[in-house]
């Protein structure tokens, strides 16, 4: 790594990576900050986050586990 292009790019490159560690930094305090105030208005954190995590979901995909995890409730007499 003596030659001096690669080693530009080389700190290019960690500044650049540097640059967005600290972007997504900034978007997950940012993230925490809308979940305190649906907090703070009444909302419950942990359903929103489910809520969020399922909408990332392919809905065939959900479906297909929504309908295995209730059969497996089935089987165990948790469902009526």
């Amino acid at each position: 790594m003596d030659d001096p292009v690669q080693g530009d790019q080389l700190k290019s490159i960690v500044e650049r990576i540097e640059r967005l560690e600290e972007e997504k930094k900034t978007i997950a305090d940012d993230i925490k900050e809308v979940y305190a105030e649906a907090k703070g208005t009444g909302y419950d954190v942990k359903i929103l986050r489910k809520v969020v995590a399922l909408r990332r979901r392919d809905l065939d995909e959900r479906k297909e586990e929504e309908a295995i995890l209730d059969l497996y409730l089935q089987a165990v007499g948790e469902v009526a």
